[in-house]
């Protein structure tokens, strides 16, 4: 009797979304958006533009709508596949605000009266403490147990995040068995964490309001370049990595990122070179990585018709598999179905 060929097994399911609230940065790319191309190759992924969660701050209704589709172009601009991946557009698939509501009745006010997040933007914004920047991470837990994501890519900003996701899932499976899988967090084999220029003691973040702290990935080559040439270094005056010179291990690291070179090989390659080689080099480096992405992005930026069925597409299939988790939720917790 001949053996039988074993069932392939099932690839593990990757979520992770991105707001469209600023243009997207080198450090979103080192440190993210490049990982989500290399994903999608072993894992089952699904990503979002995340508009819903962009408005807890206040949006230029026009400017915002141009940054959801300059959001999308650039996701496909890395080489994200839609043959690959689900790529959605937050808002397009209702469910997620449908769960989070539900998922809020069952979220503690103490759990988020303790998100540093909430506590974070309601400094920066204490004109604007409304009550979706407080349920924020119901939403987001909303996001990741939707789609029964085993696997969440975090940086140290979202780890709290994941954590609350996982309280709650845990809370309501505890309650009405097997709802939710339980996500982990992902770390990613390699990935740069990519500080601001002008603090490199920060993270690089679009919302810095000196614009020569951070690389915009459409930035123009003259201007990246003019960015990396005022970058803070310190007096020292070599290229190595050590302890007090964040500004020089930060240029390390995206030379490195975007070379593919160890801090070690780059150490070797500008030894008895200045700063000023060197964070040339890095300009250039940076320059002819983000080439391609530029080029890519200008052609599909002028294709919107592309672009909406893309995420369209993605969007029908991402709201089936939503539908799933979302009505064995209404089911468990005794809503009753039209349908019946």
């Amino acid at each position: 009797m001949s053996e039988q060929t074993p069932a392939p097994q099932r690839k593990k399911r990757i979520y992770s979304g991105i707001q469209p609230s600023g243009m997207l940065t080198l450090g979103n790319y080192l440190g993210a958006l490049k990982n989500w191309k290399n994903m999608q190759e072993e894992y089952d992924c699904i990503y979002g533009v995340m508009d819903l969660h962009a408005i807890t701050v206040r949006q230029e209704p026009a400017k915002f709508r141009q940054q959801i589709y300059t959001t999308c172009a650039l996701l496909l601009a890395v080489g994200l596949d839609p043959q690959k991946s689900v790529l959605m557009v937050q808002s397009w698939v209702p469910a997620h605000a449908e769960l989070a509501w539900i998922l809020d009745c069952y979220t503690q006010f103490g759990e988020l009266s303790r998100m540093t997040q909430f506590k974070d933007k309601s400094q920066k914004h204490p004109e604007n403490i409304n009550a979706g920047l407080f349920t924020y991470p119901a939403l987001m837990a909303a996001d990741i147990l939707l789609y029964q994501a085993d696997l969440v890519p975090v940086g140290a900003d979202q780890k709290q995040h994941l954590e609350i996701t996982r309280d709650i899932a845990l809370r309501m499976n505890n309650l009405y068995s097997g709802l939710f899988t339980l996500p982990e967090p992902y770390i990613p084999p390699a990935g740069a964490r990519v500080m601001s220029l002008q603090d490199p003691t920060r993270k690089m973040s679009k919302s810095d309001e000196n614009p020569n702290a951070w690389v915009a990935l459409l930035d123009k080559p003259e201007d990246i370049m003019r960015k990396f040439k005022r970058a803070v270094t310190d007096s020292e005056a070599k290229v190595c990595v050590g302890e007090g010179k964040e500004g020089i291990n930060n240029l390390i690291g995206i030379y490195g990122a975007v070379t593919g070179k160890t801090a070690g090989q780059v150490e070797a390659e500008f030894e008895g070179k200045g700063y000023g080689d060197f964070k040339t080099a890095v300009g250039e480096a940076v320059v002819e990585a983000l080439r391609p992405i530029r080029e890519e992005y200008d052609r599909l930026i002028n294709d919107k018709g592309y672009l909406l069925s893309v995420y369209r597409e993605g969007s029908e299939r991402a709201a089936r598999l939503a539908a799933r988790t979302l009505s064995k939720v209404q089911r468990k917790l005794g809503f009753v179905s039209p349908e019946k």
